[in-house]
């Protein structure tokens, strides 16, 4: 009786041990896994993001959203008897990047990790906070020296004064049944409702700058002039570089700095030659910012019309993810 006691205890921990391997969990995930989940090329980077966040062994050093949540004892530890959690500060961050990244629905994440649905909303509000606070404290505008010492040639040669690259971008959200709201979010550019938000980069292609969000009727003027991007501690003699959408040297004259857009074309006008090869020149230079507005929207989270559920939390979501490709491969290779 004993030993077939004993070999159905070993049995079951053997069981035990298998769920364990099959559980998602970023203990069981290798280099290419975490990279398509979360965007950063191995666990060695997961882990680095993941140190200087800082939540705690315990999520100790975040203040966890435990409304409606059905089991505390998911994500709630006791910090004094130093009991951990069912779902770790690790993969609460996994489960957060599933989100954003991949655009696993909630659903989907309750099942992975085992956990309720109220465990995965809260978890996934509680860490768009916790990220925009800490990645808030990066200073990512660079100077004009650091900025030139990474600059690619083509831009040396041809517009060496550029600090910044600057363009709008428009993610949809759900239509609110508030007809003020729906106006204001309502985008001709895309016949949609949506929220826009203006980038800048520097000239090596790391973000530089993220606005918050603003209801998509706004102009690429309006939104330069509120986004706080004036304010930034420009240098006498820079220079930006925009779409010609950006009717703004005015308001750029005031702090001293010059604004590179393609010609203008009149409606009977024929561009001169020289006109069109500055065009082409400025063009190909500015792509690099929609390609650096192409990797945050490769945040999949933004693949989906934002629900009126998140709208509290989208700012800091669009923040997050644009700050969290500063730690991704980077557009631009300078040797």
């Amino acid at each position: 009786m004993l030993k077939e006691f004993e070999k159905l205890k070993l049995e079951n921990l053997t069981l035990k041990s298998n769920i364990n391997l099959l559980k998602f969990a970023i203990e069981n995930l290798n280099d290419k896994d975490v990279n398509f989940y979360t965007g950063f090329s191995s666990r060695a980077v997961f882990n680095e993001v993941l140190n200087f966040l800082n939540p705690g062994p315990n999520g100790e050093n975040m203040i966890l959203n435990t409304a409606n949540i059905d089991n505390i004892d998911e994500i709630q530890c006791n910090v004094k008897s130093g009991r951990p959690r069912k779902l770790s500060p690790e993969n609460q961050f996994l489960m957060f990047l599933c989100r954003v990244k991949v655009g696993l629905f909630e659903y989907d994440l309750s099942n992975r990790f085992g956990v309720s649905i109220s465990t995965v909303s809260n978890v996934l509000i509680s860490w768009a906070n916790f990220c925009y606070q800490r990645l808030g404290t990066l200073n990512i505008w660079p100077s004009k020296k650091q900025v030139f010492q990474y600059m690619p040639q083509s831009f040396k040669e041809k517009y060496p004064s550029t600090r910044v690259i600057i363009d709008c971008t428009e993610i949809k959200v759900e239509m609110s049944s508030s007809l003020l709201l729906k106006s204001q979010t309502y985008s001709n550019y895309k016949s949609a409702n949506t929220l826009k938000g203006l980038i800048g980069i520097s000239p090596s292609g790391s973000v530089s700058f993220v606005s918050q969000l603003f209801t998509g009727c706004i102009s690429d003027r309006e939104i330069t002039e509120r986004s706080g991007f004036l304010q930034l501690p420009f240098d006498k003699g820079d220079s930006i570089m925009a779409d010609k959408g950006f009717n703004i040297q005015d308001l750029l004259d005031e702090v001293h700095v010059k604004l590179n857009i393609p010609p203008f074309l009149g409606m009977y006008d024929q561009m001169a030659g020289g006109d069109v090869l500055r065009t082409q020149s400025i063009a190909a230079e500015r792509i690099h910012v929609e390609r650096a507005i192409n990797k945050i929207k490769s945040f999949h989270i933004f693949d989906q019309v934002i629900p009126l559920s998140l709208m509290g939390s989208i700012n800091q979501i669009w923040t997050v993810c644009a700050l969290l490709t500063l730690f991704q491969e980077p557009i631009i290779s300078v040797s």
